[in-house]
């Protein structure tokens, strides 16, 4: 997992000269979002690579693992249950 870290850290970066500060591939002005959000709605790596031609598939994998470890760090909040579920992104 450590190696994994490191790759999304070497290719993930965020300024806040940058695209409002949001994470971005390194080089690119490509949020880790948008990478996100058009595999979510168009799962074909090769329909990516053809909206996004400047990406490779250490970018993408990058981006994948960056949103994992995001998610896996969020706290986690009560239910009503008893349960802990994470927050809802606002």
């Amino acid at each position: 997992m450590a190696a994994e870290q490191r790759t999304y850290q070497e290719r993930i970066t965020q300024d806040p000269e940058v695209m409002v500060g949001k994470p971005v591939v390194r080089g690119t002005r490509i949020p880790v979002e948008r990478v996100i959000q058009h595999l979510a709605e168009t799962p074909d790596i090769e329909d990516l690579f053809a909206a996004y031609p400047e990406l490779t598939i250490e970018d993408v994998k990058a981006c994948l693992e960056y949103a994992h470890d995001t998610l896996r760090r969020r706290p986690r909040l009560p239910r009503r249950d008893g349960a802990h579920v994470a927050p809802a992104h606002v």
